[in-house]
């Protein structure tokens, strides 16, 4: 099983990054996907999530009207459109798969995001 996320990089505010994560191993359309976020010295808080059918996404507050979630079952990747960001969004992304029948749940290794001038 393998959760890769891609895309992360140093960005200036107000600046876009798109992030990838390409999922094998399981049955990727059986799985709700989500991306995580952990600043420094912070706790991990969910960013966003879309279900497995991706018929319904969820965000946080604080990312609300910025952040599109999106998902391609054909290609196993579900990815993190994120727009107008902030010093406050730079954290590690991680990618995280859970299928809710089998409580099964799968996390990536993260990718760095730094939003900095």
């Amino acid at each position: 099983v393998q959760l890769v996320e891609s895309g992360g990089g140093l960005v200036q505010p107000g600046g876009s990054l798109t992030l990838s994560c390409v999922a094998s191993g399981f049955t990727f359309n059986l799985y709700d996907m989500r991306w995580y976020r952990q600043g420094s010295g912070k706790e991990r808080e969910l960013v966003a999530g879309i279900i497995s059918s991706g018929g319904r996404t969820t965000y946080a507050d604080s990312v609300k009207g910025r952040f599109t979630v999106s998902r391609d079952n054909a290609k196993r990747t579900v990815s993190l459109q994120m727009n107008s960001l902030k010093p406050d969004d730079t954290a590690v992304y991680y990618c995280y798969a859970h299928w809710a029948l089998s409580g099964r749940d799968y996390w990536g290794q993260g990718t760095q995001v730094t939003v900095s001038s």
